[in-house]
């Protein structure tokens, strides 16, 4: 039976071992807002502490995947702004000390352990397209439009995409984004390397969950999980040694568990396997490897 937790900015559900998020203001083309952000991060955690979860599916209600941050006055974001201050100046505020609700979203996805999939089904701009960056996969309906709009805003862009966007596209890719604030399409996307597959509209969804489903039916919850943190973290490395140390370290554990039996026997069977670990329980002692951050 589908589970379902009640939101208000957004809804979330889990059927058949994939976790679906979908940001629910259609009528403002899913513009974010402090309470969505904070609804996305709860079903985060939702998903990292159920077992049943073995993917995420991130997606928007409507015509619109999220339309950028909500700017109107009696919008729902309540008269706050991206800090989540008054829209008036604060002069308690420490600028020093502020983090954007964007990238306390994205740093919040960044430490998933299960792998997220965006399924960008309409126009995704501003935050609508930074939140993605984290996520591990962007399949995008063919009349996407996206855009890393913020320099034509007269801003910068957050939700640390300076830190994303070029492990996912490249450093020129990046400048071109950036730079411009130009919106573009999803087939540009495509060639750019920012998005993996485009799609009819009407098939976007349906092209996240069968790679969802891929991932649910054949791969071990552990090792997935650790190979997600490790190419996110270990990429920023500056040498491979640094890879090679958590390599060893995550080969010799995974080797001991009984996923490796059970990924060897269904192999040799010929069938489908049957893991059972759990990243919420079975992590190696190793991990997490980094020093921790405070992202929230």
């Amino acid at each position: 039976m589908p589970t379902q937790m009640s939101h208000r900015a957004i809804t979330y559900q889990v059927e058949d071992r994939i976790a679906t998020i979908t940001l629910n203001r259609p009528e403002r083309l899913n513009a974010f807002t402090l309470e969505m952000g904070r609804e996305m991060a709860a079903a985060f955690d939702a998903a990292d502490a159920d077992d049943a979860v073995r993917a995420v599916i991130v997606t928007g209600a409507g015509r619109g995947f999220c339309a950028g941050m909500e700017l109107e006055p009696e919008g729902e974001a309540g008269g706050e702004n991206v800090f989540g201050l008054a829209v008036a100046d604060d002069p308690e505020a420490d600028p020093e000390r502020l983090r954007d609700a964007g990238g306390r979203l994205t740093l919040r996805i960044f430490e998933s352990t299960k792998p997220v999939i965006a399924a960008i089904n309409g126009a995704a701009v501003g935050i609508g397209i930074t939140m993605t960056l984290p996520m591990d996969f962007r399949i995008a309906a063919d009349t996407a439009k996206l855009g890393f709009v913020f320099a034509r805003r007269g801003i910068v862009t957050e939700a640390c995409s300076r830190w994303f966007l070029p492990r996912v596209v490249g450093m020129s890719q990046a400048f071109a984004r950036v730079m411009t604030g130009r919106v573009f399409t999803a087939d540009e996307a495509l060639r750019g390397g920012l998005v993996r597959t485009v799609v009819p509209a009407s098939s976007v969804l349906d092209e996240a969950r069968k790679l969802a489903r891929e991932i649910a039916d054949n791969t071990s919850p552990v090792s997935v999980a650790l190979a997600r943190q490790m190419l996110w973290r270990l990429s920023a490395a500056d040498h491979p040694m640094a890879a090679h140390e958590i390599d060893s370290r995550a080969m010799y554990h995974t080797s001991m568990g009984p996923d490796a039996k059970e990924g060897i026997a269904s192999f040799l069977e010929k069938r489908a396997p049957a893991f059972t670990t759990s990243p919420a329980r079975d992590m190696p002692p190793f991990y997490p490897w980094w020093p921790e951050r405070k992202f929230r």
